[in-house]
């Protein structure tokens, strides 16, 4: 008998009958006591989801370090007619998971791509303004945003927006800088972080309160899995070719940099695995 064909019959029951669950309209889990003047993380997402889908390490900046992790609403997604409704389902989602909100306009900032970065730059330094703005007013210790090569348009747009703002800023600003991934799988993330069953689980739910987008794919089913692969993924591309695994069940990847006197350098050039028993806040001391 090959057992493995129980363990594959398993996976699939499994995430069958995770279709028939309830999608959003869950209680807020409970919350950690935040201060007022706690350091702030930004996380600039393309799309609402996103801060659930790569929002890992984010969370676990909320729970463990107190750090007050804000979601910017880049965008609302391309749809017009769904603008409104993706805003609301993204503050659903944040309230459950205990993140803020900011927009950057009433229906988000439009034609975040690098072809309008070149054709039209009038409109893209206007949106750059406003995501400058933002760095000015929260003063974050980290942001979040995804690589140069996260194959959606509007990722890769966002990366180069808030590259952008970055190299607008005085010339004594600091923050730590998170590269994402998503669509496009970066070749050289530098930091594999650990993420718990209760924070993945946690994750998923927040996701399915956008829920015309999961309707539409369910993909916050597929978390987990992509969470497995990552662990075999960052063995090798965050510890080096050829080093074991380390012992994660799930995992999330990233790009670590400093942005300090108008430029970015790479933490951990060796590569970082971060695992449940770390305080996340060493990460940016």
């Amino acid at each position: 008998m090959n057992p493995y064909n129980q363990f594959v019959t398993d996976a699939a029951r499994l995430v069958s009958a995770a279709k028939t669950f309830p999608l959003g309209g869950f209680p807020p889990v409970p919350l950690p006591a935040i201060a007022v003047d706690a350091p702030r993380a930004l996380f600039f997402a393309p799309h609402p989801d996103d801060e659930t889908i790569v929002g890992g390490l984010a969370l676990r900046l909320f729970r463990e370090a107190k750090m007050n992790v804000i979601n910017v609403a880049v965008t609302q997604g391309s749809k017009k007619e769904r603008q409104a409704e993706r805003l609301v389902e993204l503050q659903n989602a944040c309230r459950y998971i205990g993140f803020g909100v900011e927009t950057t306009s009433p229906n988000g900032l439009e034609r975040v791509t690098a072809k309008t970065r070149g054709s039209d730059p009038q409109h893209w330094n206007g949106m750059v303004k406003v995501i400058a703005d933002i760095l000015i007013k929260h003063q974050p210790r980290v942001i979040f945003f995804p690589h140069e090569r996260d194959w959606n348009g509007t990722h890769i747009g966002v990366h180069h927006l808030v590259m952008d703002a970055l190299r607008t800023m005085m010339p004594g600003f600091e923050c730590f800088v998170v590269e994402t991934e998503f669509w496009g799988a970066m070749d050289d993330p530098n930091l594999a972080v650990e993420i718990s069953e209760s924070d993945l689980a946690d994750l998923i739910v927040a996701t399915t309160f956008h829920v015309g987008e999961v309707q539409r794919n369910p993909y916050h089913l597929s978390l987990p899995a992509w969470m497995m692969d990552n662990v075999r993924r960052g063995a090798e591309l965050v510890g080096g070719q050829g080093e074991a695994a380390p012992d994660f069940r799930f995992a999330a990847l990233y790009r670590l940099s400093k942005w300090s006197h108008g430029t970015l350098a790479r933490n951990f050039p060796s590569g970082k695995f971060l695992s449940q028993s770390e305080n996340p806040a060493s990460l940016f001391t």
